[in-house]
Formats: C-alpha cells, sequence, structure tokens
C-alpha cells in the first residue's frame, strides 16, 4: 500500500520531515507550522516521532539534521506521492471531480458508495467499507459505470511490480531459446501482460497466453503500474535498455529475467 497516503497524519509526518530537511539545522517549529497550517505543539510531536524513528537527530535545541534512513524514506515516498498524484490529475482533476467508477451492486442516485481500485480498475459499492466515499450521481445496476461526486478519503493504491523477461532475437533462436515454463510460472502472479517484438509474442503463446499490449508498451506498463497494477513484459533482448530508461525516469522498480535457454 502506498505508506504515507494511507492517514492524514502520515501526510503531514512527511512535509515536516521535508520542512526540516529544506531548512536544517536550525528548525523553526513556529515556521514549519505556519508553512502546512497546524500548530507548533503539533510539529514538536511530530519531530519527537521522527526522532523516534531514527528519519533525523537532535543536535541540540532547535536543531535537527535529517538522517540517511531519512532520505530513503523522503525518497521512498516521494515516488509513492508521485504516483498517486499522477492518478489524481489525470483520472480525477480532468473529469472535473466527477469520478467514473464501475459498481459492484445496483446503486441509487444520492447514495453513498466507497470506492477501491483493482486490477486498475476503479469500482464502488454500497456495502464494501473503505478509506474513500462519494455520492453517486445517478442510479446504476452492477457493472455499469457510474459517475461519483463528493470524494471524502483517500483510494488505496498497490504498490504495482514489474517484472522484464528478456527473450532473444531470432538471430540467436528467438522464442525456440526461451524457458517456456519459466515464463508460464512467471505470468501466473502478473494480471497484465506485454509483449514487445514478433520472438516475444511467440514465446507468450506457448504458455498458451495472448499479451493485453503488444504496441506502444513502455507507456501502458507505466500507467498500469500508475494505477496499481503490476505487470510482466516479454521483450525480445534489443529492446530491454529502452524499457529500463524510461522505468528508472519514472522511478519505479522492476525485476529483469533473462529466460534465454542454450
Amino acid at each position: 500500500m502506498i505508506k504515507i497516503l494511507q492517514t492524514k497524519s502520515g501526510v503531514t509526518k512527511f512535509q515536516v520531515l521535508i520542512e526540516i530537511a529544506a531548512h536544517q539545522p536550525n528548525v523553526r517549529q513556529k515556521e514549519i507550522a505556519e508553512k502546512i497550517g497546524i500548530t507548533p505543539q503539533a510539529v514538536s510531536e511530530y519531530i519527537k516521532e521522527l526522532v523516534n524513528d531514527g528519519l533525523i537527530v537532535t543536535e541540540g535545541r532547535v536543531r535537527y539534521r535529517i538522517t540517511k534512513e531519512g532520505v530513503e524514506w523522503v525518497l521512498e515516498n516521494a515516488t509513492e506521492m508521485k504516483q498517486y498524484a499522477r492518478f489524481v490529475m489525470e483520472d480525477i482533476i480532468s473529469h472535473v471531480s466527477t469520478w467514473t467508477a464501475i459498481t459492484k451492486e445496483d446503486v441509487k442516485e444520492g447514495q453513498q458508495v466507497y470506492l477501491k481500485m483493482e486490477k486498475g480498475l476503479l469500482y464502488v459499492s454500497s456495502t464494501e467499507k473503505t478509506g474513500a466515499s462519494g455520492t453517486a450521481i445517478s442510479d446504476a445496476t452492477a457493472g455499469e459505470d457510474v459517475g461519483v461526486t463528493s470524494l471524502r478519503g483517500l483510494i488505496d493504491l498497490e504498490n504495482a511490480t514489474i517484472t522484464i523477461c528478456k527473450v532473444p532475437r531470432i538471430e540467436r533462436g528467438g522464442s525456440r531459446k526461451v524457458d517456456i515454463e519459466r515464463l508460464r510460472s512467471l505470468t501466473s502472479s502478473k494480471p497484465y501482460i506485454a509483449a514487445i517484438g514478433v520472438e516475444a509474442l511467440i514465446a507468450l503463446r506457448k504458455t498458451g497466453i495472448t499479451p493485453n499490449v503488444m504496441f506502444g508498451t513502455n507507456e501502458s506498463v507505466i500507467e498500469a503500474a500508475y494505477h496499481g497494477l503490476s505487470s510482466l513484459v516479454v521483450s525480445v533482448d534489443e529492446q530491454v535498455p529502452s524499457l529500463l530508461n524510461r522505468l528508472e525516469t519514472e522511478n519505479l522498480e522492476y525485476e529483469l529475467v533473462d529466460l534465454t535457454v542454450e
């Protein structure tokens, strides 16, 4: 799950740490409080938590420094915030605060519903309570699309994982030199399957799988990750470096597996 977005206090704790890092070593709690809209007493409590967690160290009264662990925590959560922010900007703000979701059961106009992301798609339910809720703008039957407004709370997004499987070009054997059994086992844990190159497509077909996408794969996998959807990408070896560069640019984690057999 996205760590810092699970609670409001988690977000505030992140903000306090950012302010300390920006102004260390002399930290004025009143200025931090004014900047992020909380009381100086609350800032003091968050600072105590940060010290106890080993994310900052104290060098005397009002003197603090962020630790190596603190920097790592900031980078990790900043990446997750970027994913969440991208989802918000592209899927929410662009629709003028009306979310489009799929209903799990019949809902009525004006009914309170709860929102949940599953396999990259947004669902609403009137009975399955989650950390985010809103109001249905129309009647809808199970499986239909419905608009939701007046969002309250935050939607949990799973941390997406990306596995890249490298296969050889046809000159080096193509799909005939792919460990098909290992590929089959890897596909079982990923809901989103992508292929880059004909050799990759045929290797997947040998496992009985048709990929979800074959063209525009790099961007498609990145979009899937921002919606909490884990992917497996089977790619011809010469296309792997460009894919890795894109994932690293987006600060997305990945695992690289070479499926070539002798």
